[in-house]
């Protein structure tokens, strides 16, 4: 991923060293192994662990020639070891080494995901409770539809959330496993014991059933799982870019000292980074269709999952990063106006509460046809003449022989959208929410 959408700690976690030092864990870890079971003695493990380095200008040199980046490694700490060198990689296929690399790196990223993911449900919990009972106008199909309140956005964009965050947990434990069993998974030249010692060594699980390969529907279900947070973070995103529109104006993403929107027009405040995020859930969802074509393989394994790999999972990693951290930012610092979320919610003159009165008709035992041509007739009239709704009932006399004036007066109310406010919250809150 470009240094523009990279941050340092995930940066490290996919770097060259980085996965070459994991390389060197998992090759010490074998031999650590075999001083268990005899094969190597504790001095000869202690010279080879004290005296072996990476270096990867010689790996480069090496790879050049053998275009095979494990045997270069191999070859780079080996040779150096003299006699010694012969106990580096005994026994393994290349991807032993690889395939429990990935594990680990896909371990380590998964845990600063859940940071991420925790720091943002932080941020939404806070708003949800603070905007609780704000109330505002629901929205579907981009319409007003009946009243809502703001906290209850947050609260649903926390639910959500919270089950990503839920997912990633159960995506990591299918993900962070590795193989040590040999080039079919046999265990033909290794013994079973070495590799549970060498992935309790490093803070994974094995792969119950390898062929050559770690099984590619566990990374498929890690980067599945990285496109649907980005697909939530993209729901943030949208609305906030909605709420932003100079005609609705409830929301505004932090805009800070110095920042300018446009290079041509200085009055401009553009939702750039909701629309930033929003583009980089499209990214995800490419890498999701690459993940599901690297399943099948070629009878034990292929390398067509290779080259993809090098790019979808360090790719993949870093966007969701980088997306969790600016959207997290961007709740905790979001600007509410409060004036403007009243202002629309009176835009169309008390149309929302239309459900309340065609609730209460049908409760008093109008026939449900009839009393929806009740209401929508004065919805309609109001919409059309700009006429107060309420007023357009209060004039309607076959309206009134179901209803007073009193009681019309009364379901023009947010107390019945207020109601089971606390009712969510509790659910949500407390747990409930599958």
């Amino acid at each position: 991923m470009i240094p523009r959408y990279t941050r340092p700690e995930m940066a490290r976690i996919w770097s060259r060293e980085h996965r070459y030092e994991i390389f060197l864990k998992i090759e010490l870890a074998v031999l650590e192994a075999f001083v268990e079971k005899g094969i190597l003695r504790p001095d000869e493990y202690e010279k080879i662990r004290s005296s072996v380095r990476i270096d990867l200008e010689d790996i480069d040199e090496r790879e050049r020639k053998t275009r095979h980046d494990i045997i270069a490694f191999v070859e780079s700490l080996a040779e150096p070891l003299g006699e010694l060198g012969r106990f580096i990689h005994l026994g393994l296929t290349s991807s032993d080494i690889l395939d429990t690399a990935t594990g680990v790196q896909i371990k380590e990223s998964g845990e600063l995901l859940l940071q991420g993911l925790t720091r943002l449900c932080t941020a939404l919990k806070e708003k949800a409770l603070t905007y609780k009972k704000t109330p505002c106008i629901g929205r579907t199909h981009g319409v007003h539809a009946e009243p809502y309140t703001l906290g209850l956005k947050f609260l649903r964009w926390y639910a959500e959330i919270l089950r990503q965050k839920n997912r990633l947990e159960y995506a990591l434990k299918e993900c962070a496993v590795g193989k040590i069993s040999g080039a079919v998974g046999t265990f033909s030249h290794v013994s079973p014991d070495v590799e549970t010692f060498v992935c309790r060594k490093l803070g994974i699980h094995p792969e119950p059933v390898a062929s050559q390969i770690v099984h590619r529907d566990r990374h498929a279900t890690y980067i599945l799982t990285l496109a649907l947070i980005g697909a939530s973070l993209e729901n943030i995103a949208l609305e906030i870019r909605h709420l932003q529109r100079t005609e609705v104006h409830e929301l505004e993403e932090p805009f800070t000292k110095g920042q300018k929107g446009s290079s041509a027009m200085p009055h401009k405040k553009n939702p750039i980074l909701s629309e930033r995020i929003c583009g980089m859930a499209r990214l995800l969802r490419g890498f999701a269709i690459t993940a599901l074509e690297n399943v099948a393989l070629w009878h034990e394994r292929d390398i067509s999952h290779s080259s993809t790999e090098r790019i979808i999972l360090p790719d993949a990693s870093i966007l969701v990063d980088y997306m969790l951290d600016k959207t997290a930012w961007m709740i905790e610092n979001l600007q509410v106006f409060p004036e403007n979320i009243q202002k629309n919610l009176d835009l169309t003159r008390g149309l929302p509460f239309s459900s309340g009165i065609l609730v209460e008709l049908l409760k008093r035992g109008v026939p449900r046809t009839t009393a929806y041509e009740l209401v929508q007739r004065n919805a309609m009239k109001a919409w059309n003449e700009q006429r107060s709704f309420l007023e357009c009932l209060e004039s309607d006399e076959e309206v009134l022989q179901w209803l007073s004036r009193d009681e019309l007066c009364t379901l023009f109310s947010m107390d019945a959208y207020l109601s089971s406010i606390d009712f969510i919250y509790n659910r949500v809150l407390n747990g409930d929410e599958p």
